[in-house]
C-alpha cells in the first residue's frame, strides 16, 4: 500500500515559499526600482511574456501586410 502524505502537506516538486527580502536602497531611481517590481519580478514574468508575445505577433503581422500586402490583394 501507498505512503500517503498529511493533508496539509506541499507537493513535493515545489520548494517552500521562502520570504521575499525587501530591498530598500535609498540611491535606487524610480526607473530601475519600477524595472525591478514590475519587468522583471519572477511572480509577474508569465504575464510579461504573454504581453510580449502580443506585442510581437502584432508587429510581425504589420510588417508581414507591408512587405507582401501586395501579392495579397492583387488579381
Amino acid at each position: 500500500m501507498a505512503r500517503r502524505a498529511p493533508a496539509n502537506a506541499a507537493p513535493a516538486l515545489f520548494s517552500a515559499p521562502q520570504p521575499r527580502r525587501a530591498i530598500h536602497d535609498p540611491n535606487e531611481s524610480a526607473f530601475s526600482r519600477f524595472m525591478r517590481e514590475q519587468i522583471l519580478s519572477p511572480e509577474k514574468l508569465p504575464g510579461n511574456i504573454s504581453i510580449a508575445t502580443g506585442v510581437a505577433v502584432f508587429a510581425s503581422g504589420v510588417f508581414i501586410a507591408r512587405t507582401w500586402g501586395d501579392l495579397l490583394v492583387a488579381a
